[in-house]
C-alpha cells in the first residue's frame, strides 16, 4: 500500500510540473482494495480495471519504473508510451488493463472468465497468445496467467459504472454463464463530480439478488479484511462457485482528475475520511520501526524509478504505426474451386465446423447460435458437436463483444455473432475502443485474435434499422480488418482466414447471398486478407465493388459487353485493408474507374477509392471517378421506395457507359 501511495503521490507532483502529458486520475485513500482484493491473486488470474488504475496495476506486480515511463510518455514505458495512466495493462501479467471508458472492462472480464471456466472444462493449459514480432510490430502478445483450471478475475469498476449498461450486461451474462468472476465495486461515493445518492436508488446488494449472483460487502479500507475476504471469494471462485459483487467502501481523497476545482464536496468532508487511512488502519498493527523501514525502501525504490523514468527516451516517430494490427501470415491464393456445388450458408458451416473441429481454441458465442443454430441456421447442429463451445448469450452485444476481447486477450479465438449489421451502434465501445485500440494501447502485448460475424442486406423491405451497409463506418476504425465476401467459396476460405488471423476481424455477410450457390473448394483452403479477385477481365473500364453488389456489376458487364464495352470487374473481398494496388493496377490499364457499392454513397468505400485514383492513379485518369451507391436517405420500407433507393444493374450500367463515353 505504502508503495501504491507514494506512486500516485509522486505523480501528483510530477504532473503538476508538467512531466506527465495527459489525463492523471488518482485512487489515493482506495489502496487496501487493490492491495487486498490482488492478495489471493496468482499467474493463473486476470483483474480489469478503470480509469483510476494504478494501484491495482503495482498490487498485480507491475513495475512502477515501467509505469512511471508510461505516464511520461517514454519508450521504455509499460505500453511504450502508447497507452499513458488511463490505459496501463500487461496482459502478460494477468493485467487487462486499465480503462478509460467506465465499465468497459466488466464484458472484458466477462471474457477472461469465459476463458478460464472454458479451460477447466477442457482441462488444457495456456494457449501463449504469442505474436512473433518483427522489423516493424514487436511485443510478443502473450496472454496473461497460465490459463490452467482454476483461474479466477477480478473485475474493479467505481459505483458511477453502476449506471452503465455495461455493468448490467456483464453481470448478467456472468450469473448466466456461472463465471468464475468477483466483481469488485470500490464504492468510494462520487461517479466523477456526482454523489452516489444522485445517481442510483437500489444498493448493490439489491442488485446482485436482482441478478441472482453473490453478495458480500467489506470495510474497503482495512486492507487485512479486504484480503480475508477476497481469499475466501476466490477459493470458492476457485472450487467452482458462480460470480459474485463485492462492494468496498473507501474514499478517494483526490478529485476526480489532477487539476479538478473539487466545487462538489468541502475539505471538512475529505479531513473527516482521511481519519480511516488505508495505511494507518495498518501501521497501527505493526511495530513503528517495521513501518519506517517499509517507509524508507519505499521512498528510495520511488526516486529511483522517477530519474530512470525520467532519463529515458520518448518513441521515435517512426514508429508510429508500429502495434496497429499483429502481422499476418502470408497465405497464397488458392485454386479455383472445382468441387460439388453447396450454398453460401453450407460455406459459413463448414469453417465454423473445421475450425472448431482443428483448434480447441476457438469458440463461438451470439443471440441463438447454441440450441437455435442461429436465425439463418447457419451454426445449425454445432453446439451438440462441441459442447460448452457454441454457447448462446443474452441479448447484450455489449457484453458478447466484451467476451469476445476478454477471450481473445486471454488467448482464446473466439468468433462471435452480432445478428444484424445495424447492431453494432449498441456495442461499438467494445469493437472501436476495446477490440481495434487494445493491442496499440498495449504497446503490442495485447493480441486480439478474434472475430465478428454479422450480416447485412437491402431489398426485401427490412426498413431503416434492418438494412444498413456500414462497412465505412468500421473501415474508418484502425486496427479492424473488415471482410465482405461475395461467393461461398470466398466465405469458406475468408472466414477461415480470419478465424486463422491475430487481429480483430468484422467479417460482414449478406443475407441475400445465403442462398447462392457456387463450386466447393478444398476443405484446407484459405483465402488472403486485404486481396482483391478480378473476376471479369477488361480493358475499357474498371468496375470495383464488394459483397452482393459484386453480382450485379458482372451482370453490367456483361449487358455491356454486347455494346462493345470491355468491364473490368474488381471484388474487393477485404474493405480494411484495401487492395490499393489491384485496383490502381487495373486503373492504370482501363484509364477509367466507377465504384459500386450498396452503402449510401457519400464518406463511403467508393469515395476513399476515388481519392486514391485522383493521387496516386491521377496520371493515368482520361475520365472522371463516378460512384454508384444507394440514396443519402435511411432505408425505405415500401418496396418503391427501395428499389429508387438501391443502386440496380441498369444505374451500374448507365455510370459505366457515361465513363466509357466521356
Amino acid at each position: 500500500m505504502r508503495l501504491i501511495r507514494r506512486f500516485e503521490e509522486r505523480a501528483s507532483v510530477l504532473y503538476r510540473d508538467s512531466q506527465i502529458p495527459g489525463f492523471l486520475h488518482l485512487s489515493i485513500g482506495q489502496e487496501a482494495t487493490a492491495v487486498g482484493a490482488c492478495w489471493p491473486l496468482d499467474d493463473r488470474d486476470v483483474i480489469t480495471s478503470t480509469h483510476r488504475g494504478h494501484g491495482h496495476c503495482i498490487a498485480k506486480g507491475l513495475d512502477v519504473t515501467e509505469m512511471f515511463a508510461e505516464l511520461m510518455g517514454r519508450e521504455t514505458g509499460t505500453n511504450r508510451g502508447r497507452g499513458g495512466s488511463m490505459h496501463i495493462a500487461d496482459p502478460r501479467k494477468g493485467i487487462f488493463g486499465a480503462n478509460g471508458i467506465v465499465a468497459a472492462g466488466l464484458p472484458i472480464a466477462a471474457g477472461a472468465a469465459t476463458a478460464a471456466r472454458l479451460r477447466a472444462a477442457s482441462g488444457t493449459g495456456a494457449a501463449s497468445g504469442t505474436d512473433e514480432g518483427d522489423g516493424t510490430d514487436e511485443g510478443d502478445g502473450s496472454a496473461g496467467g497460465d490459463g490452467s483450471a482454476g483461474g479466477v478475475v477480478v473485475a474493479f469498476f467505481g459505483d458511477g459504472a453502476v449506471g452503465q449498461g455495461m455493468f448490467h450486461e456483464a453481470v448478467n451474462l456472468a450469473a448466466v454463464w456461472d463465471l468464475p468472476v468477483i466483481f469488485l465495486c470500490e464504492n468510494n461515493h462520487y461517479a466523477e463530480f456526482s454523489p452516489e445518492a444522485d445517481q442510483h436508488r437500489a444498493s448493490l446488494a439489491d442488485r446482485a439478488r436482482g441478478y441472482g449472483v453473490g453478495y458480500a460487502h467489506v470495510d474497503g479500507n482495512d486492507v487485512l479484511a479486504v484480503a480475508r475476504t477476497a481469499s475466501r471469494l476466490v477459493r470458492d471462485l476457485r472450487a467452482g462457485a458462480g460470480p459474485v459483487l463485492l462492494e468496498a467502501e473507501t474514499y478517494r481523497w483526490h478529485g476526480h482528475y489532477e487539476g479538478d476545482p473539487e466545487r462538489y464536496r468541502d475539505a471538512t468532508e475529505v479531513d473527516t475520511a482521511k481519519i480511516g487511512d488505508p495505511l494507518l488502519v495498518l501501521a497501527r498493527r505493526m511495530e513503528p520501526e517495521q513501518v519506517a523501514a517499509i517507509d524508507r525502501d519505499v521512498d528510495e525504490l520511488i526516486e529511483k524509478a522517477v530519474a530512470t523514468a525520467s532519463a529515458a527516451p520518448e518513441p521515435d516517430p517512426a514508429t508510429l504505426y508500429h502495434y496497429v494490427t499483429s502481422p499476418r501470415e502470408a497465405v497464397a491464393e488458392p485454386p479455383e474451386p472445382a468441387g460439388e456445388i453447396f450454398r453460401t450458408m453450407d460455406a459459413v458451416h463448414d469453417a465454423l465446423d473445421l475450425e472448431l473441429g482443428s483448434d480447441p481454441d476457438v469458440f463461438v458465442a451470439g443471440i441463438d447460435v447454441g440450441a437455435g443454430g442461429n436465425v439463418f441456421g447457419l451454426t445449425r447442429g454445432l453446439a451438440a458437436k462441441y459442447p460448452g463451445r457454441v454457447r448462446d448469450t443474452p441479448i447484450s452485444e455489449s457484453a458478447v463483444i466484451g467476451v469476445a476481447v476478454g477471450a481473445a486477450m486471454a488467448g482464446l479465438r473466439p468468433v462471435v455473432e452480432v445478428m444484424y449489421l445495424d447492431f453494432i451502434g449498441v456495442c461499438l465501445d467494445q469493437i472501436m475502443n476495446q477490440a481495434a485500440k487494445m493491442r496499440f494501447m498495449s504497446g503490442g502485448a495485447a493480441s486480439l485474435p478474434l472475430v465478428i460475424r454479422t450480416q447485412f442486406g437491402a431489398g426485401r423491405s427490412s426498413g431503416s434499422q434492418h438494412s444498413q451497409s456500414l462497412e465505412a463506418l468500421l473501415a474508418h476504425i484502425p486496427g479492424l480488418t473488415v471482410v465482405m465476401p461475395s461467393t461461398p467459396a470466398d466465405t469458406y476460405g475468408l472466414l477461415r482466414s480470419a478465424i486463422r488471423d491475430p487481429n480483430p476481424v468484422v467479417f460482414i455477410e449478406n443475407r441475400l447471398l445465403y442462398g447462392r450457390k457456387g463450386p466447393r473448394p478444398a476443405s484446407d483452403a484459405l483465402i488472403p486478407l486485404g486481396k482483391a479477385a478480378v473476376r471479369r477481365q477488361g480493358t475499357d473500364v474498371t468496375l470495383v465493388s464488394y459483397s452482393k453488389m459484386v453480382h450485379n456489376c458482372l451482370t453490367a458487364a456483361e449487358q455491356l459487353a454486347a455494346e462493345g464495352i470491355s468491364v473490368e470487374v474488381i471484388d474487393l473481398r477485404t474493405i480494411a485493408p484495401l487492395d490499393y494496388e489491384t485496383v490502381l493496377g487495373s486503373l492504370a490499364k482501363t484509364n477509367r474507374l466507377v465504384i459500386a457499392h450498396e452503402a449510401v454513397t457519400p464518406f463511403g468505400v467508393g469515395a476513399e477509392l476515388a481519392a486514391a485514383a485522383v493521387r496516386e492513379g491521377f496520371w493515368t485518369l482520361d475520365a472522371p471517378v463516378i460512384r454508384v451507391g444507394a440514396q443519402p436517405t435511411p432505408a425505405p420500407y415500401a418496396p418503391s421506395l427501395e428499389r429508387a433507393w438501391l443502386p440496380d444493374v441498369e444505374r451500374i450500367a448507365a455510370a459505366v457507359r457515361e465513363s466509357a463515353s466521356a
